[in-house]
């Protein structure tokens, strides 16, 4: 019987952490994150990562591990989640993937191969001028000559996206739909649970989880990141809440304009999240807004679960 992993999905405040750890502690589990920013040392704050009581309760991976300087790939991620997920099978336990970063779950769920074919740096050069000179449109065009149902899902105004399709059609090798060519992972099965609530109680807690990162010292934590000399070309700091915090350091706007950034850029990703993680056929979805109370929730879940678990 394969083994199964389990993955807590959703959009970000919608509660993912505390329903991740009551799930791994009701079915011996251990938590591996699947959050682009809480990997990161020195970013507690604004990546909202678990709180000390909360990593001592359940043992996590990926949380706090990787030095903002560094460049960390979607690649490295999966190369490090999947070592996780076989310790904790080692240890016969069950792993609880935790997270809303999208890539990160796909690269869980399917095989994928992250091998890029070798990129002809003139060529991309000549495609980043004819978008500069001839414009974004123009340069969709071509794509939609070479690979027309890229271009149906590319927006114009994605020229990175736009470029690599157009060089992925060049190497014949055209770009695949999000629901074409998947191949399931080969070392375990997926039970995904999609953790939902209403948009407006959902851009609630978005908008008072802002208020508290400020509270927590979220400026000071962006102005001790910047004396470490990281800024706007740094991946890591490219996550909603630092780049807006820098900007406002750096006198582009102020911190109450800043503020209100984040709570609309994080609403913004919120959507996205949904957007995305809708697209999976597999994908069981819990209202937590439809329960009265957090046990109630919890109480499905794991019923879910457990009917549907590999005996």
């Amino acid at each position: 019987m394969k083994k199964q992993i389990i993955i807590i999905a959703g959009p970000t405040a919608v509660g993912k952490t505390e329903y991740a750890i009551e799930t791994a502690k009701a079915i011996n589990g251990e938590i591996v994150s699947a959050d682009s920013m809480q990997l990161y040392k020195y970013m507690d704050i604004g990546s909202a990562k678990p709180t000390a009581e909360e990593l001592s309760q359940v043992k996590h991976y990926l949380v706090d591990e990787i030095d903002p300087r560094e460049k960390f790939s979607v690649a490295q991620y999966q190369k490090l989640a999947k070592a996780a997920i076989r310790e904790i099978f080692d240890k016969g336990r069950v792993p609880v993937i935790s997270g809303g970063t999208g890539l990160y779950i796909n690269s869980l769920m399917y095989e994928m191969d992250f091998a890029a074919p070798p990129s002809d740096e003139a060529f991309r050069k000549e495609l980043e001028d004819t978008a500069l000179k001839k414009g974004r449109d123009y340069l969709h065009s071509k794509l939609a000559e070479l690979d027309p149902d890229a271009a149906a899902r590319i927006h114009p105004n994605n020229v990175k996206k736009v470029i690599r399709a157009i060089e992925a059609a060049q190497n014949g090798n055209k770009i695949k739909d999000f629901n074409n060519a998947q191949i399931p992972a080969a070392d375990y099965d997926v039970l995904l649970a999609g953790l939902t609530r209403d948009r407006t109680e959902l851009y609630e807690r978005i908008n008072r989880r802002v208020d508290i990162l400020i509270e927590r010292g979220l400026v000071d934590e962006v102005s001790s990141l910047m004396q470490m000399g990281l800024g706007y070309d740094d991946i890591s700091m490219k996550g909603i809440g630092y780049k807006e915090i820098i900007g406002s350091l750096e006198g582009k706007y102020t911190i109450d304009e800043a503020i209100e950034l984040i709570k609309k850029n994080t609403r913004h990703y919120a959507k996205r999240q949904l957007t995305w993680l809708r697209r999976y056929d597999n994908i069981k979805w819990f209202n937590l807004s439809s329960y009265e109370d957090k046990a109630m929730a919890m109480g499905d879940i794991l019923k879910w679960l457990r009917t549907n678990a590999n005996r």
